[in-house]
């Protein structure tokens, strides 16, 4: 008997570090666009400091109303320029994709996690260090970014919605009048 109570004891102990990695990677966020919402699994496994600070973000309500202003047909949608993105505030279609928000930038948390339909990732100028705020939801698959990007989540909800999104103009994708991120929120799955 004393043995069953132990191996009890034993399955309780494991159980309690299980449910600790669960409640960790069971962070959503939640982008309510035009067309209905896009449920993101985010993968602070993965990435954990990028994870925290797009939450600090939209827990603080940074990302409502920022703008997609780069969207190129077969690749990606980007967003998250919370210092000249945000179409109520501070929105400058000339710089939209050049700000980032203030908090510091953070260092690349790269890995072998693929890009592919519905992966999302952190923008970053050439600096691999230097991503802040910004990220982009791939619409197809984009093997030439791992490795080089920070992959942050995955769309398991709503990716018809991403497909709605208004398409930008010419090689760089940039949107005239785009579409907004109407609120942001982070939840449990």
């Amino acid at each position: 008997m004393k043995l069953f109570y132990l191996a009890f004891a034993g399955v309780l102990y494991l159980a309690s570090f299980a449910g600790d990695a669960f409640a960790q990677s069971g962070d959503t966020l939640t982008i309510q666009l035009k067309n209905g919402p896009v449920v993101i699994q985010l993968m602070p496994d993965v990435a954990p400091k990028h994870v925290a600070q797009i939450e600090a973000l939209a827990k603080k309500g940074e990302y409502d109303n920022v703008a997609f202003h780069r969207v190129i047909e077969g690749f990606m949608a980007q967003t998250g320029d919370v210092k000249y993105g945000n179409m109520e505030k501070s929105f400058d279609a000339s710089l939209a994709g050049t700000g980032g928000s203030e908090l510091p930038d953070l260092p690349a948390e790269f890995s072998k996690t693929p890009f592919v339909r519905g992966t999302v990732g952190m923008a970053r100028s050439q600096d691999p260090n230097s991503a802040n705020s910004q990220f982009f939801i791939m619409f197809a698959d984009g093997s030439f970014l791992n490795g080089q990007y920070t992959v942050v989540g995955k769309v398991v909800s709503g990716m018809e919605n991403v497909d709605k999104i208004k398409r930008g103009e010419g090689q760089n994708g940039e949107v005239s009048n785009p579409d907004r991120m109407i609120k942001v929120t982070v939840g449990k799955k």
